[in-house]
């Protein structure tokens, strides 16, 4: 069976939590492959070692995580390799409110990116890469409408925090992921491994 798919329809990759290894594969929902329906302008992946647990409620926002690891958009001017592991400095972080949960995109930087010296924080993205959050934002408000979802919320009244807050989140999901190594937290289906 051949399946017709729209110019600039990108499949979703997703971690899947729940199988053995946590393999990198195309997403799904109630049996049918998952796809972008625009292009992504940027690099977008996950921050190994950490987990937005979906038992925690922030205390900022009021939504609990939404049990994937902490998403990461690399900003920089290469695409990276798909399943690539790249070094990257944080920027900053949206609050992005998906289905009532509460799921972070880090905003940051490769470390081989020939602006790496020179973008440390949301300023320098504004002033050297104008329009970028923004852009970012606006994607994530709208991607999943064509696929008849309401748009996402952003909670801390929709500002880019800071680098110094991306790198509380890290720290803070960090946490959640090996207190669920430990045992100290319910892994429902996700598979935890060795």
């Amino acid at each position: 069976m051949v399946v017709e798919i729209p110019r600039y329809t990108l499949a979703k990759m997703e971690v899947d939590t729940k199988s053995a290894m946590n393999p990198i594969v195309q997403d799904t929902k109630k049996g049918k492959l998952r796809y972008y329906h625009g292009p992504l302008f940027w690099n977008y992946g996950c921050v190994p070692q950490t987990w937005e647990d979906p038992n925690v409620k922030n205390h900022e926002v009021g939504m609990l995580g939404d049990n994937d690891p902490l998403d990461v958009v690399e900003i920089g001017s290469s695409a990276i390799g798909f399943g690539e592991v790249a070094e990257v400095k944080p920027l900053g972080v949206l609050s992005m409110i998906d289905d009532g949960e509460l799921d972070w995109k880090m905003i940051a930087i490769s470390k081989s990116d020939p602006l790496y010296d020179q973008l440390n924080s949301v300023d320098d993205i504004d002033q050297l890469c104008p329009g970028t959050i923004s852009g970012i934002r606006e994607w994530f408000r709208w991607y999943k409408t064509p696929d008849g979802k309401p748009i996402n919320a952003f909670g801390h009244n929709e500002e880019c925090l800071s680098a110094q807050k991306a790198f509380e989140v890290v720290e803070e999901t960090h946490e959640f992921w090996k207190n669920l190594k430990a045992g100290k937290a319910d892994p429902g289906k996700l598979w935890i491994g060795n």
